[in-house]
């Protein structure tokens, strides 16, 4: 069984979904579908959600900076250092 979801997207999200749509080979309904049952499972399979909130750190805008801070550290470490 299947359902039926209407969404509203800016002309934007709707350009770059239908060129890819186009690239992929399907419409833009169907590109959509994938990915949204791709997000759930994602979310749903999540490893590290049982521990989200449960770390307590002393970089208090750690949530802010998550990206920038990862990144700094694969640098260190592709550098071969623990700087």
């Amino acid at each position: 069984m299947s359902q039926t979801l209407q969404l509203e997207i800016s002309d934007e999200t709707y350009r770059a979904l239908t060129e890819r749509a186009r690239r992929e080979g399907k419409t833009p309904a169907e590109l959509s579908a994938e990915i949204v049952n791709r997000s759930l499972e994602n979310l749903q399979d999540d490893p590290l959600e049982k521990f989200i909130g449960k770390i307590e750190g002393d970089i208090p805008v750690w949530a802010d900076r998550h990206d920038e801070l990862l990144g700094e550290q694969l640098a260190r470490e592709i550098r071969g250092g623990t700087e």
